[in-house]
């Protein structure tokens, strides 16, 4: 530790009343604490980056940032982040809720949106705090582009997204024919959640392997929410971090800013107009899209001839 502003550690311990012994044994205490978060950090962003990379592949990334690390604690910290990646078994018993876990294609490509609760969005994000890591589970309107459910929690269970979801359904009750988005973590393919989605008739969709853009509109969302409100204060504590982010996404991203794919209105403007007093038609699931394609001639071969 360097002196700072001109002052010895003798003089700032003098100054402040702290002994230089007891100085000294809180950095020592602090540094293996800050090393092992800028580690953690780094599993994190190469693990989220790369969302289905498995530990060899992460390890060899986080190498390459400088971290002096082995595979056996990158595959430690992703276990106990669980942040391993999610491999489609040939065979799964899908009637079976004890072993494994079923691969949902991907609907929402094909989606033709036109009403709210037709199409949901969910994805999970790592946050940094002075001391820890939280997490984050958001689910999103993708017409409206809404933040209607969210939860905020310490560990990666499936317990967290399922908070998010169940917020969602309380403030929007959606009805039978809506599509749930999201990528294929276990949390997502887990039986409690895919059980909560079925039972108030939501059909599932899931991205395909190395597409994070498949979900780009909760990309999208957590990048804002990062960069104009997590980036912009330092926080210390779950606690502290969960007010302000209620405060930004309830009175700051639903009710006021701006979105360019909703004509520069904000979700909440955008919803209000959809509401026409006695025009407003039954809500219907989502239309559905298919590339057309033209069957090409077929070209006689050499030496074939034609009747």
């Amino acid at each position: 530790m360097e002196a700072q502003g001109g002052l010895s550690i003798v003089r700032m311990c003098g100054m402040t009343g702290v002994s230089r012994a007891g100085f000294y044994r809180h950095w020592e205490e602090k540094a293996p604490i800050e090393a092992e978060l800028a580690l953690r950090d780094a599993i994190q962003r190469a693990a989220v980056a790369h969302r289905f990379y498995g530990y060899r592949r992460v390890t060899i990334l986080v190498q390459r940032e400088g971290f002096a690390v082995g595979a056996k604690k990158v595959r430690r910290v992703m276990q106990e982040d669980n942040l391993l990646a999610v491999r489609r078994r040939k065979f799964v018993a899908t009637t079976d809720s004890h072993h494994g876990f079923e691969v949902h294609p991907n609907l929402a490509e094909h989606l033709v949106l036109s009403d709210v609760n037709q199409l949901w969005v969910a994805d999970i994000t790592y946050l940094r705090l002075q001391s820890e890591f939280v997490y984050l589970a958001v689910v999103l309107d993708a017409f409206s582009r809404r933040a209607v459910g969210w939860a905020l929690g310490r560990n990666l269970l499936t317990s967290l997204p399922l908070a998010a979801l169940e917020k969602a359904i309380h403030s929007r009750r959606p009805q039978p024919g809506l599509v749930h988005h999201s990528d294929r973590g276990t949390q997502y393919a887990s039986n409690d959640y895919v059980q909560r989605l079925e039972g108030i008739g939501a059909v599932l969709s899931m991205s395909r392997p190395g597409r994070p853009w498949e979900n780009g509109q909760c990309e999208s969302f957590l990048k804002t929410l990062k960069l104009e409100e997590i980036d912009a204060r330092p926080y210390r504590t779950m606690e502290e971090l969960e007010e302000h982010l209620a405060e930004f996404i309830e009175q700051i991203y639903n009710k006021v800013r701006l979105h360019s794919a909703l004509g520069y209105l904000s979700p909440e403007e955008f919803e209000a107009r959809l509401v026409q007093p006695g025009l407003q038609p039954a809500w219907l699931p989502a239309g559905l899209r298919f590339r057309r394609h033209e069957e090409l001639p077929s070209v006689p071969q050499a030496g074939s001839c034609s009747a």
